[in-house]
């Protein structure tokens, strides 16, 4: 995501190279760059000159350290103010009550449902809460069924009063039995419209006056720009809602809605969601988003991801393997295994410094470890626990038992060898370390 807004700052930036310092003029020239780069990306032009201002004022009345080229803290004082239009601060859902009611509200299309089931899977792993989906959308029969499915998927039981075309009934009946089932929340859907109107805004305006929710949540497609931003406005007029949820920010989108809605609601951006995936749900930190945005990466996100799939006393016994010269087929598999749950490769990769960049042009299919999955599954467990037996023969039929070629085969097991050598060394030498410690 901000592909294009990154490219365009970074070439912003360039106008400060070679300068001994920053002065009116230079950042002006700046500003103006900077100004088109958030115009293209969608940003509305108040928004883009309210920016451009702010940073024009604290780059005039900052004192540049002599170590610090104007580039640099440009660099700096963009990210800064950019992190501030954005909110700061990561803000928390509040779950509070018994059942704590969660209101999610947005246009149809704009990942609503699938959004529900996401943060109700968030809820249910990540906060360890007992979860109810309520399916309130009594204007859309199949937005039922959506839910309905993906409440099987993330085994979270789904409310729903077949018939009943009163959203309000429909969500008090689900918090009466989300309570007497001992839930710890309850999620509900609503309706939507293909844009706003008077009805949709009568009605969820009466359902959240009806349930009182102690979170409402409006759901906004980030791929729609400033209409995503116009709509945000009417729905929080409504509703007065407590936060965003950016959907789709995976697809084409050129991040105006992420950088306009907060300062044009007042309201924070709590979290984005990318894909269909129900575990593709993520926080909203607007420092590592503006990190992102000015290719530097988001290396602690990334760090969160894999401590998420990380198991110590798995680690420690992986360690003493490889110690041990034992590590095997098994074992990579399982790596392989946790670094998919982690999400999409270009994602995760996108999260490291200049990575963005130079991945943009690469596409990572999501099945890109199916072929090396297939070639491992068509060995024999003997063969899995003894790689060095693979000898050329053995190597043909697991070739023809995956689908796969030859080739293919002896690549993954030179990568496999490579894999086992380097972390031998990097353990012997942790190990050589502590050693010397000691002595």
């Amino acid at each position: 995501m901000f592909e294009n807004l990154s490219e365009r700052l970074e070439r912003s930036f360039k106008i400060l190279k070679g300068e001994g310092k920053i002065t009116e003029i230079n950042v002006a020239e700046t500003l103006k760059d900077i100004r088109r780069a958030l115009l293209d990306a969608d940003v509305s032009y108040k928004v883009a000159k309210d920016f451009c201002d702010r940073v024009k004022t604290t780059a005039m009345g900052a004192n540049v350290l002599t170590a610090v080229k104007p580039q640099q803290m440009m660099v700096k004082i963009v990210h800064d103010e950019l992190a501030a239009f954005m909110g700061s601060e990561h803000s928390e859902i509040n779950v509070k009550g018994s059942p704590a009611v969660i209101l999610v509200a947005g246009l149809n299309g704009s990942g609503k449902t699938t959004f529900s089931g996401k943060l109700a899977k968030y809820l249910k792993s990540k906060k360890g809460m007992k979860v109810m989906l309520a399916a309130c959308d009594t204007f859309r029969p199949a937005a039922i069924e959506q839910l309905k499915t993906l409440g099987a998927q993330i085994d979270v039981p789904v409310f729903s009063m077949d018939g009943e075309q009163n959203p309000v009934k429909v969500a008090l009946a689900a918090i009466g039995q989300a309570r007497t089932d001992g839930m710890s929340a309850v999620i509900l859907d609503t309706a939507g419209r293909l844009t706003v109107d008077r009805e949709l805004m009568e009605e969820i305006s009466t359902l959240h006056k009806a349930v009182k929710p102690s979170e409402s949540l409006f759901v906004v497609d980030a791929m729609t720009g400033q209409d995503a931003v116009e709509s945000a406005k009417a729905f929080n007029e409504a509703i007065d809602y407590d936060g965003v949820v950016l959907s789709k920010m995976d697809g084409d989108t050129r991040g105006g809605a992420a950088l306009s809605v907060r300062a044009v609601t007042g309201k924070p951006v709590k979290f984005v969601s990318n894909g269909e995936k129900m575990d593709a749900l993520d926080l909203f930190h607007p420092a590592r988003i503006a990190d992102r945005i000015l290719g530097m990466g988001d290396v602690v996100s990334l760090v969160e991801k894999a401590q998420e799939q990380y198991d110590e006393s798995q680690a420690r016994a992986l360690k003493k393997k490889i110690a041990r010269n034992q590590f095997t087929f098994n074992e990579f598999y399982e790596q392989l295994k946790q670094v998919q749950k982690m999400g999409n490769l270009k994602d995760l990769a996108g999260m490291l410094p200049g990575m963005d960049k130079a991945m943009k042009d690469i596409d990572i299919p999501d099945d890109a470890f199916k072929p090396t999955e297939a070639i491992i599954q068509s060995m024999t467990p003997f063969e899995k626990e003894h790689p060095d037996c693979l000898n050329g023969s053995r190597r043909r039929r697991i070739a023809d038992g995956s689908g796969t070629s030859l080739a293919d085969v002896n690549k993954l097991i030179k990568q496999f060898e490579q894999s086992r050598k380097m972390m031998k060394m990097a353990v012997d030498g942790s190990l050589a370390a502590r050693l010397k410690n000691l002595r």
